[in-house]
């Protein structure tokens, strides 16, 4: 039988990065504080009443899914940022990247009578095209509601990291990250998982909120999503997660359209946002033959 390590919000974090390296998944009981909690759901309340449900079995026709929680809540912007998250995602993915950045924002409300999702790996966002030894994503969903048996429950399949692309899961080795409010289910891109079927009369609320390596290509466009007239009024750690920074010394400059600098024609992303680079290494992208 499969078995899900649960933590303390303040346990050890490189305890909690070596789980999630073998096992793919876990949870940290109680991380999120009761302030943030009823701020949320003023925040996000109206969100969810107004979004539609999906088009497809693997979306959810009875799930509501929503985005861009940067510009539309400021208490989202305190849950992507949360300090203990974000030092996990960091020393998770660092083996691979020099930034990691958001990759994406999303409400999952999985609404009474819908059925389990297709179990999945989120890594396939990205066509299966990268190297099965390099973990791209640190995933994050935390539970807005109580997360039961009954109410679909993200399930997850611990272990299934290095598991053949052709070995399908048993339901004896899949299992439901079962928490209260204010929990946090962590995961990475490679574990098998998939959200539960909710058999309950009321609705099963998370919020998804995901990290990728710096240089790959992010499934939320933050800058559409959160674009500079919105981002320019943010923390410059927050601009940064949401790629308004360079990736590495030549991933992410811009030229200005309308004119030519006279001094670089290129530009690294915070010009944008009326600030200079916080980082000398990052602060121009010069290319030159």
């Amino acid at each position: 039988m499969a078995e899900l390590v649960y933590f303390d919000a303040d346990a050890d974090k490189s305890d909690i990065v070596n789980v999630l390296r073998e096992d793919g998944a876990c949870v940290l009981r109680d991380a999120m504080d009761d302030d943030l909690r009823k701020r949320l759901d003023s925040d996000l309340g109206p969100l969810i009443e107004a979004t539609p449900t999906g088009r497809d079995d693997f979306s959810g026709r009875l799930t509501g899914r929503t985005g861009a929680l940067v510009a539309r809540s400021e208490a989202s912007r305190e849950l992507v940022m949360h300090p203990t998250i974000t030092d996990l995602a960091r020393e998770f993915l660092e083996p691979f990247t020099e930034k990691i950045q958001l990759h994406l924002t999303q409400i999952i409300n999985i609404q009474p009578g819908q059925g389990a999702q297709p179990r999945h790996r989120d890594r396939l966002a990205w066509g299966g095209y990268l190297p099965a030894e390099i973990e791209p994503q640190f995933n994050t969903i935390w539970a807005l509601t109580d997360f039961t048996e009954e109410n679909g429950a993200t399930r997850v399949v611990p272990g299934s990291v290095n598991w053949p692309e052709d070995r399908r899961p048993t339901d004896e080795e899949t299992i439901q990250a079962v928490m209260p409010a204010g929990s946090v289910l962590l995961y990475s891109g490679s574990v098998i998982h998939g959200g539960g079927q909710n058999l309950s009369e009321s609705n099963r609320t998370g919020l998804n909120i995901t990290y990728c390596l710096g240089w790959l290509r992010t499934e939320e466009n933050q800058y559409l999503s959160c674009p500079p007239e919105i981002a320019e009024g943010l923390d410059p750690d927050l601009q940064e997660m949401l790629g308004y920074t360079m990736g590495s010394y030549a991933l992410g400059y811009y030229s200005d359209p309308t004119e030519v600098s006279e001094i670089n024609d290129l530009r690294p992303p915070e010009f944008i946002l009326g600030r200079p680079p916080r980082e000398k290494a990052s602060s121009a992208a010069l290319i030159t033959d």
